[in-house]
């Protein structure tokens, strides 16, 4: 078996039923990803975004970062872990859980700023984040929104745009714009500190922009990775993980030094509807042989789609919690080699 991660199905938005992804020969399990801005309710007038929390890779190319962790949509994180936890599969096959940090910076004629986000649904408060074609043509206005710790607070009235291409200023807004990014054009948000950064460009100033995203563990490059929390290491689950709440979850689960990989997604059926807690899914992952596993998107997400054997087309095997398939930004799957 061959794996791989569909990061983003298409651009954000639209986000994509699991159902349309699954193209690959043979049985194409696949489940859903990383949690996601669904809604701004928060931020009445603002777009949602569809863009999942955490980093993403996709063909070894980077996609985005984390947003900051008070930021994040989801249950609480568990003691210890962060936005920038991810499950990936390296250059060398093996499926492993790691942390991807986003290290980067901006270059303009007077300073070298450091890069505060990468296509994030959400800067860190005082910072400059870039967006590139990857992004869609979603607005940018929720990236101001919010803070650092508080997900809820009102959006930045200190805000500042600048398009980069060609490695030169072409335009600037007070306001952060939307609309696709053509290939070779970056677009430069700033709030608070950031945006006072930005307001000293002028058009025709050189910029650089540099981006990628470190990872915490082995120097294995990563060909696939996306976002959600751990709740299994070394065959133990992590300290502090919630025993009290039950809910529909989905994990994914490794084994056998990364070579093989389990997938769960509850079924949201009435009948079964009670779910589990994160600590039972860890519980259950173990039973199932995983030494590690990560909790991804649940409720009305959670969702696990196969090929029957024989079957010319795949078919959703729970039931959504919701009555029907969720569009969702990424999702985990698994193909039949040729």
């Amino acid at each position: 078996m061959s794996g791989w991660i569909c990061c983003t199905p298409g651009r954000w938005p639209p986000a994509r039923r699991s159902r349309g992804w699954p193209t690959a020969r043979g049985p194409s399990p696949v489940s859903t990803g990383d949690f996601f801005n669904i809604s701004e309710a928060q931020h009445p007038g603002v777009e949602a975004t569809g863009a999942s929390v955490g980093p993403a890779i996709a063909g070894g190319q980077t996609l985005k970062a984390a947003v900051p962790d008070g930021q994040r949509f989801g249950p609480a994180l568990p003691p210890g872990t962060t936005t920038e936890d991810v499950f990936g599969v390296g250059t060398d096959g093996r499926a492993r859980l790691d942390r991807l940090a986003l290290d980067g910076s901006v270059r303009t004629p007077e300073a070298r700023l450091p890069l505060g986000g990468l296509n994030q649904y959400a800067l860190p408060v005082g910072s400059v984040g870039a967006f590139t074609t990857d992004w869609g043509g979603v607005s940018r206005v929720r990236a101001t929104c919010g803070t650092d710790t508080d997900r809820a607070a009102p959006c930045s009235t200190d805000t500042y745009e600048v398009t980069v291409r060609g490695g030169r200023v072409v335009s600037a807004a007070d306001t952060p714009g939307s609309g696709s990014i053509s290939k070779g054009t970056t677009v430069l948000v700033g709030r608070e500190g950031g945006a006072q950064q930005l307001r000293k460009l002028s058009t025709g100033d050189a910029v650089e922009v540099e981006h990628r995203l470190v990872a915490a563990g082995n120097g294995v490059p990563y060909r696939l990775a996306l976002g959600g929390y751990p709740v299994l290491t070394g065959g133990r689950p992590l300290p502090g993980l919630d025993d009290t709440t039950s809910a529909v979850r989905t994990a994914v689960g490794i084994a056998d030094g990364g070579r093989r990989m389990l997938l769960l997604a509850l079924d949201g059926a009435p009948a079964y509807r009670s779910g589990l807690t994160i600590a039972e899914v860890a519980a259950a992952m173990r039973r199932l042989g995983s030494a590690d596993a990560f909790s991804l998107d649940g409720g009305g997400s959670s969702t696990l789609v196969a090929r029957k054997p024989g079957a010319k087309s795949v078919s959703v095997r729970n039931h959504p919690s919701g009555g029907a398939e969720r569009a969702v930004p990424n999702g985990i799957g698994v193909f039949s080699g040729s």
